[in-house]
């Protein structure tokens, strides 16, 4: 059972965390065209952003436009076909505590009139309408800013050779944040939206809540996020918070926060193709409303007919084929509190999506056939590496007898653990122990210190995706939580995001730590 967290919680601090540091539209009536419009929402929300169920009729009255790409050096972008091309758009959430509903999530310090960009994510529809990839920008990172042009001054900002790239928007507005991505992806983005916090806390009571997973109790002073272990249902001010919580989560940095943001996403996803969203008119009507009230577009997506084409394209997307990442990034040496792209693996991200490739994995055909063999690097842990009778442990680069391994059974069936242990075992992990413990969504594997070399070759051997690991500094050795995801067979045959990419898809369930 999951608790709803009303959306009244005490918001004084939040916003206050500024510390530093992812088919065919035929003839069809009134009920069919604002249910393919409803579909943007399962892909685009995002912390800060919403932009779905466009009540058609009001979009243009409602939705603020501004110039699409600012840079002083730009070139003239050739058009393209919505119903047909590759489609990129960046969806940006802004900090700016101005106007009434904004104000309360930071004081007089926080506020600016142009705001940063708190949440940068670039949406990418494939040609094929197979694919949806979505990647976070972490705004902690430093990239090569372009100069931009004010489109109401006139004035040109000064290029810099590194910046923050959340600071991007304060030269101009949205399309200088635009300029800036293209300049680091090689890309010329097609479209832009962007929205600030009042957009999040609304819309997200207008779908009634999103579900989302904690495995310990939050308690946040600096986002106000008050969260019990386990699910829970948050809207209002707790949704934001969740979206916007550093602290809370990994190593209080800003990759942290996205892992939480793409889990929300997610879980917004299946909430509304499983619960019939799109076919309640009324709520379709009430999230329209809550969102051309707080969004700002480029002058190209507020026209009407381009919108539809646009919403037609997410019609049958799969949720298997959503894929939320986040740019592959390292540490600032100079300082560690920010990060820099890694270049080799970053590019490789970007080719694909210039050559609209799809970045998804299915499912492993290792995990499907059975037992694998697991990784061959030289793992790092304390134990012994020498090699037992068992012929599959001696294809191991460690001994899995000496690999201490708990079994936690979440998943509400009590033979479970026993089932999992049994075929454990059998794979020469004998020091396996289990425990029924309070029903979970997601099924996990906490990797222990020094034991990071050997989680790999479990996971593959279970059919684990790399989301699914989590680092636990409390965790003696491994710990496998079985969730309610995971309730029969030996392998989960996980589909998620590719080789070197960190993230997830929209059909996986994932719990924050």
């Amino acid at each position: 059972m999951s608790r709803r967290v009303e959306s009244g919680a005490d918001s004084s601090g939040v916003g206050s965390e500024h510390g530093p540091g992812g088919r065919h539209l035929g003839p069809a009536g009134p009920s069919r065209l604002l249910r393919i419009i409803a579909i943007v929402l399962s892909a685009v929300l995002v912390a800060g952003v919403g932009f779905a169920a466009i009540k058609v009729f009001q979009l243009q009255s409602n939705v603020t436009t501004q110039p699409l790409n600012l840079s002083a050096d730009q070139e003239e972008q050739l058009p393209i076909d919505l119903s047909s091309d590759p489609v990129q758009i960046l969806i940006i959430g802004s900090d700016t505590r101005t106007g009434e509903d904004n104000g309360k999530y930071g004081g007089a310090e926080f506020t600016n009139e142009a705001g940063k960009a708190d949440v940068m994510m670039l949406m990418t529809l494939s040609a094929d309408r197979e694919n949806v990839t979505m990647v976070s920008f972490p705004r902690d990172l430093l990239v090569p800013l372009p100069a931009c042009v004010d489109p109401e001054t006139g004035a040109s900002s000064e290029a810099s050779e590194l910046a923050q790239l959340n600071t991007s928007l304060t030269n101009g507005g949205p399309g200088c944040t635009v300029a800036a991505i293209n300049e680091v992806t090689g890309l010329e983005i097609d479209h832009f939206m962007m929205a600030d916090f009042n957009a999040v806390t609304e819309l997200s009571k207008a779908v009634g809540g999103v579900e989302v997973c904690v495995n310990q109790a939050v308690e946040d002073s600096y986002s106000g996020l008050e969260l019990p272990a386990g699910t829970s249902e948050v809207e209002g001010e707790q949704a934001l918070a969740f979206l916007r919580t550093r602290h809370a989560f990994g190593d209080g940095g800003d990759e942290g926060r996205i892992r939480a943001q793409q889990a929300f996403m997610a879980s917004l996803a299946r909430k509304i193709k499983d619960e019939g969203t799109l076919t309640n008119i009324p709520k379709v009507y009430s999230i329209a409303e809550t969102v051309t009230q707080n969004l700002t577009v480029d002058e190209g997506l507020a026209q009407i007919p381009e919108l539809l084409k646009l919403a037609n394209r997410l019609t049958d997307v799969d949720l298997n084929n959503i894929a939320f990442v986040t740019v592959p990034v390292i540490p600032y040496e100079p300082d560690i509190n920010r990060l820099v792209l890694d270049e080799e693996k970053a590019e490789t991200l970007f080719a694909a999506i210039r050559a609209d490739r799809d970045i998804t994995d299915g499912p492993s055909e290792e995990a499907s056939a059975g037992p694998t063999t697991g990784s061959t690097d030289t793992p790092a842990n304390p134990v012994d590496p020498s090699p037992s009778a068992d012929p599959t442990a001696e294809e191991l680069p460690f001994d899995p007898a000496l690999v201490p391994l708990a079994v936690l059974n979440a998943s509400g069936d009590a033979a479970r653990a026993q089932e999992l242990q049994a075929h454990l075992v059998e794979e020469g992990y004998t020091e396996t122990l289990t425990e029924n413990v309070p029903q979970r969504p997601a099924t996990q594997l906490f990797v222990g210190p020094g034991y990071e070399g050997i989680a790999p070759a479990l996971a593959e051997l279970l059919g684990l995706a790399d989301v699914q690991l989590i680092p636990s500094g409390t965790t003696v050795g491994l710990e496998l939580s079985v969730g309610t995801d995971f309730t029969d067979g030996l392998a989960m045959k996980s589909e998620g995001v590719g080789e070197d990419l960190t993230g997830q898809t929209a059909a996986q369930v994932t719990c924050q730590s």
